[in-house]
């Protein structure tokens, strides 16, 4: 394959020095070095034709074993410096400290377009978890991040479906019955994975010189129009991401779309639907409906609250 990858934003960002993939806290960094999990029996099971255009690879690249090997994590392009971010956020309304990528890992940028495996295993960030994901989720992610791309919605987006080979023990119904099914990863782009939760770590940490450094590498990465970083510009910014928020929330309710985790962690600063886990469409028109059965009592995140809890999380980024 004849792919160009760059490291452009672990290149501008701190690092965490700590090269261990252990669970921990992890300080002054955007960022922790992680490789990929090796898998047992990788099978490619579908490539956006879109996307692989988009990022250069021929016809003949997706049929390769080096791309099947790229995109399920069991080989990086030589220049590669796999990562997991850092960051924390707001789940439910209530601040959950340190969360972070854990079960994605970037594998760097190609055409500027970000890259990244989703269930190629643990990081740092992990916590109890074990990094990994199963074809029933996957499937979802891949259909639903392109489908939305194509309803006009801002989105992530997925380059290819995979599985892995190996079995993954997941309690479906949360009934204390764990069962095995099939690992997958879905490699999936973004112009940017930030959200907001990168800057809100820095800043309830009181850690203002990395929250300056990774706020000015945003502006000058994804917000270039607006001019140097300044006051102003701050300011500027944050107003580009309130618009495209709504943008996005507007979207979601013409479709009907309803995420169902509005935490902040899930709030992508380019305002792209961002982590497609117990999403959902309405079938019949309701305010009230939610597809996450662990909201169904309060319904935080229902259709109809979609609008004000964006409104609470930029309330959020602003206090960061």
């Amino acid at each position: 394959m004849n792919i160009q990858l760059t490291n452009f934003f672990t290149d501008q960002l701190p690092a965490d020095p700590n090269l261990e993939n252990t669970r921990r806290e992890v300080l002054e960094a955007v960022y922790s070095f992680v490789r990929p999990i090796k898998t047992s029996n990788p099978t490619l099971l579908h490539v956006s034709d879109e996307i692989q255009q988009i990022l250069g690879f021929s016809n003949e690249d997706i049929q390769s074993k080096e791309f099947l090997e790229f995109v399920t994590g069991n080989s990086v392009l030589k220049n590669s410096k796999p990562f997991a971010m850092c960051y924390a956020g707001h789940q439910f309304g209530n601040w959950a400290g340190q969360l972070g990528d854990g079960r994605a890992i970037n594998l760097g940028e190609i055409k500027d377009w970000a890259i990244q495996l989703k269930g190629s295993g643990p990081t740092p960030y992990s916590r109890t978890a074990d990094g990994l994901a199963v074809l029933r989720s996957s499937v979802r992610e891949y259909l639903c991040s392109e489908a939305m791309h194509h309803l006009g919605v801002p989105s992530t987006r997925a380059l290819s479906l995979s599985l892995t080979g190996d079995k993954v023990l997941r309690d479906v119904m949360y009934n204390g019955n764990p069962a095995h099914e099939k690992g997958a990863i879905v490699s999936r782009v973004a112009k940017s994975f930030l959200r907001f939760g990168n800057f809100e770590i820095f800043s309830s940490r009181n850690d203002i010189k990395n929250l300056k450094i990774l706020t000015d590498y945003t502006i000058k990465s994804h917000f270039s129009h607006l001019g140097k970083p300044s006051k102003e510009v701050y300011l500027l910014f944050f107003q580009e991401i309130t618009n495209k928020t709504l943008e996005m929330i507007i979207h979601w309710q013409r479709v009907g779309f309803v995420h169902g985790v509005m935490n902040t962690d899930n709030m992508s600063i380019l305002g792209l639907t961002i982590d497609y886990g117990p999403y959902g469409w309405l079938e019949g028109f309701d305010f009230g409906w939610t597809p996450n059965t662990t909201d169904k009592q309060h319904k935080r995140y229902r259709y109809g609250n979609q609008p004000t809890i964006g409104l609470w999380n930029l309330y959020q980024l602003a206090n960061a």
